[in-house]
């Protein structure tokens, strides 16, 4: 199913998975105003859609996942007498954006084919599994451009690999090969290009075996306990482990490894 409203984005839904493919493969889907309002739009109805249960993200073509904001707007933006900006998007079109959606319930893959510079780094940095080709090349090359990683690069890379090495990219800017963000824990998987899209769904096949409302859980108590003392994340009361505990799914999966059968999950 495609939407009318989306002219830089393809949304479609198919057996429980939203693909959402960033579609300007001309700009190698550099991010304008007019995406970043359609990927809001994409993300509400993702979020509410109880018949979708996990995302992957990806960019159109093969040279790019997003080489990220629009910098040829951006200048423009900069003639027409338009305000600096600095951290997250509030007051800017299609807050909240992926990156402060921080309340977003469902898995999101990010899918990596080629690069994933600045905005689309962190794109792919605010998802929560990511699986790349070996050809990804990732950067935040913002000091460079007089920039800052602003839409949440400075504080997630440095939360989700060692501080000297997140400083090191952040910093200089410099490349960060597909390789290396495996060994550095950044990526979930690295595989050709041509196994991509069969890695992406092995992926996908592994999480619609699990219960959608434990998979919420779980990712609901891992990003709001990470920097907690471990007291206060046994203490602490999450929204999607009380459904969780108190639903169906909580039921059936004891029952379906009882009778020997695959369990059905209703996400209720």
């Amino acid at each position: 199913m495609k939407s009318d409203p989306y002219t830089c984005v393809v949304y479609e839904k198919k057996d429980r998975v939203a693909y959402i493919t960033l579609n300007r493969p001309e700009v190698l889907n550099a991010m304008d105003l007019r995406m970043h309002q359609e990927l809001a739009l994409v993300w509400d109805d993702f979020e509410s859609d109880d018949e979708v249960w996990l995302a992957v993200l990806t960019g159109a073509g093969h040279r790019s996942f997003s080489v990220g904001q629009d910098l040829k707007e951006r200048d423009r933006l900069n003639r027409a007498g338009a305000g600096p900006t600095t951290f997250g998007s509030q007051g800017q079109p299609g807050w909240p954006r992926l990156t402060e959606r921080f309340a977003l319930s469902k898995p999101v893959i990010a899918r990596v084919d080629g690069f994933a510079l600045g905005g689309g780094f962190e794109l792919a940095l605010a998802c929560d599994l990511i699986v790349a080709s070996d050809r990804a090349v990732f950067a935040l090359p913002e000091a460079k451009l007089g920039l800052i990683a602003g839409a949440g690069g400075v504080f997630r890379l440095a939360r989700q690999i060692p501080l000297k090495s997140a400083m090191g990219y952040l910093m200089t800017g410099r490349n960060m090969t597909a390789d290396r963000a495996l060994q550095l824990g950044l990526v979930n998987e690295v595989v050709s290009s041509e196994e991509l899209d069969a890695c992406v769904g092995r992926w996908v096949e592994a999480l619609l075996r699990c219960a959608p409302l434990s998979l919420r859980a779980i990712k609901e108590a891992v990003t709001s306990s990470v920097d907690m003392p471990l007291p206060q994340a046994f203490a602490t009361r999450y929204v999607w482990e009380e459904r969780r505990m108190h639903s169906l799914d909580a039921i059936e999966g004891p029952r379906a490894f009882a009778g020997k059968r695959t369990p059905v999950w209703r996400g209720k």
